[in-house]
């Protein structure tokens, strides 16, 4: 039975239900010696407490989209079959153009929101150059398939989850092609493939989109096979200018990371309630060791650019979660990088979908502005960065500003 799954929540709500209604008929009627009364009205409590237990994770989960799997669940699966020593670049020295097309085989994904605006289709990929085999889930927008658009090519956006997190959370609870649809066939919004490759690589870790020799190589399968599985099999627009990512909490860390460290794949990142430095995530394994740390830091990586890479950065945030971050960033980007940063008071919600949620359409302008090309009237707004609260560029960038800052509301 699927974690995710409506028989799953049917038969969670079932088994509470009857686990509270047990006592209330049986309390009283249970015979035999006392401490047979006591161990089996102590059972019947356990049991009540178990299953509401479980009913509050299944919903929590579905409405979160923190665990995709019993698998993801238990700490039991592994999608990293070898990590090799890809270099600097990520690629081991082997040019990607030179690896021959591979086409793909996609079903129709299951799950909640995964049938909404046409629906999205998914794929087992084994990354000839990461050495990692996951599912990555893709949604064509609704001018794909249009006879006026049959030789356009399309930009793409790569979506990214938090920590823990599904491949399937911006369908199922940030409702993307629900809310983004519309705008597309309106114009508002140019029409993005959006991209959802699993990023739940590892049992019980946090990959941080890094590539660590002997361990995984999560960022070459983000940044290089994903990639290129979806130029070989839809009209994709070439990288870097039709390629973005876009993220939330750990996953806005991994967005901005990629396109910093790879503007030649990427035009532009989003964001959301992100970080700076990997140790923020404390089941990083980008987090531990210095020299990962420094390597994965997306604000130092800016800052010792000699040629600042032309990219474009969306951080939004709280003061205390992810806005300090895009502080630091935007106070070391030269041109022609450039950084927005917007500022969301606490009443907006907390670090959750219920947060994240109703940006969705506000970051998709700005990516239509951004690598849209023109398509719509939309235009880019200099956004002013409030105040740092007199943090240091050190402190912000390792987010100890923001967890300072959360204390002292605490």
């Amino acid at each position: 039975m699927s974690l995710t799954g409506t028989p799953f929540l049917l038969t969670s709500i079932v088994l509470a239900v009857l686990a509270l209604a047990a006592p209330l008929v049986l309390w009283s009627r249970v015979r035999g010696p006392a401490a047979v009364r006591v161990a089996a009205r102590f059972l019947m409590l356990v049991c009540t407490q178990a299953t509401a237990v479980t009913l509050v994770f299944v919903l929590v989960n579905n409405s979160n989209s923190l665990y995709d799997s019993w698998s993801d669940l238990l700490g039991t699966g592994d999608h990293v079959h070898t990590a090799a020593d890809l270099g600097s670049d990520g690629t081991g020295g082997i040019r990607v153009t030179d690896l021959p097309r591979v086409k793909q085989r996609f079903e129709a994904a299951q799950g909640p929101g995964m049938s909404a605006e046409g629906g999205v289709k998914v794929t087992e990929l084994d990354g000839r150059i990461s050495g990692v085999d996951a599912e990555v889930y893709v949604w064509t927008p609704p001018q794909y398939h249009e006879a006026a658009y049959r030789h356009r090519r399309f930009p793409v956006v790569e979506l990214l989850p938090g920590y823990p997190g599904s491949a399937k959370a911006w369908f199922g609870s940030l409702h993307v092609t629900e809310q983004l649809a519309p705008l597309m066939r309106s114009g508002q919004v140019a029409p993005f493939i959006l991209v959802a490759p699993r990023t739940n690589l590892l049992a019980r870790a946090d990959t941080g989109c890094a590539n660590i020799p002997g361990t995984v190589n999560a960022d070459s399968w983000l940044s290089v096979d994903v990639p290129k599985m979806v130029m070989d099999n839809f009209r994709a627009e070439s990288a870097p200018d039709g390629w973005a990512t876009a993220g939330y909490s750990a996953g806005g860390h991994c967005a901005t990371k990629l396109a910093v460290a790879h503007p030649d794949r990427y035009r532009a990142a989003v964001s959301m309630s992100g970080y700076n430095d990997p140790i923020a995530e404390h089941g990083s394994l980008a987090a531990r060791s210095r020299t990962l740390r420094r390597e994965n830091n997306p604000y130092l990586l800016l800052r010792a650019d000699r040629v600042p890479p032309r990219i474009a950065l969306y951080d939004s945030g709280e003061s205390g979660d992810g806005y300090q971050a895009g502080v630091a960033l935007q106070s070391v980007a030269k041109s022609p990088t450039t950084v927005d940063v917007v500022y969301l008071p606490r009443s907006d919600g907390g670090h959750d979908m219920g947060l994240w949620r109703p940006q969705v359409t506000t970051v998709f302008r700005w990516l239509t502005a951004e690598i849209g090309h023109g398509r719509t009237a939309v235009t880019r707004s200099r956004l002013p960065a409030r105040s740092s609260g007199g943090s240091t560029h050190a402190a912000l960038a390792s987010d100890t500003a923001s967890r300072a800052d959360e204390a002292r509301r605490r």
